[in-house]
């Protein structure tokens, strides 16, 4: 790897460890129903596990409330005892061909708890970041090594990596306190 390619592909890994931690962010639950609540959930189909999403649309009914509605008739009972039997605490209720999932409102402790969690996926994408800025200031260092960039070089690189990362943890924080807030409204 060149120098002018250590930052942008360091950047680019720093940016998908921020997506991961949406993407964890998502599945933690506050008040609100949102579908992706259900991401985890799977169900038997024709013999093998698969996603809820793969086998019905997922839709918000109200804002307390996700609708499930199978593709194929039979699929009704299997979908609701996924979900039941999910580590979600949700109890999903048949009307028709519909499922109603309601989202219980949640209590303080609750919430609390969550907040620690929360906080827990913030500091696993903050480690991940510093570990990106170890291999990069490592792969700037070998290069000074082998003789391919000047100290002056590695200086900057370091520099501008260091940069990278207090932005990128900045955010981090940002992302974790704006879910923090959205888990302790009422």
């Amino acid at each position: 790897m060149e120098l002018s390619e250590i930052k942008p592909t360091t950047e680019h890994k720093m940016n998908q460890s921020l997506e991961a931690l949406k993407g964890q962010l998502a599945k933690v639950r506050t008040g609100r129903a949102n579908p992706a609540l259900l991401d985890t959930v799977h169900v038997e189909y024709y013999g093998s596990m698969v996603p809820l999403s793969q086998v019905a649309n997922l839709t918000l009914i109200d804002g307390r409330t996700i609708g499930v509605a199978p593709w194929e008739k039979g699929m009704g009972a299997k979908i609701e005892k996924a979900i039941r039997e999910s580590d979600l605490g949700l109890n999903p209720a048949s009307q028709g061909d519909l499922i109603r999932v309601p989202i219980p409102a949640m209590t303080e402790e609750r919430r609390k708890e969550l907040t620690k969690v929360v906080r827990g996926e913030g500091e696993q994408s903050k480690i991940a970041i510093r570990n990106l800025r170890r291999d990069a200031n490592e792969h700037v260092k070998k290069l000074v090594k082998d003789k391919l960039a000047s100290e002056d070089d590695e200086r900057r690189s370091q520099d501008e990596i260091q940069k990278l990362t207090d932005k990128m943890i900045g955010e981090v924080d940002k992302i974790i306190a704006s879910k923090e807030q959205e888990l302790m409204a009422i």
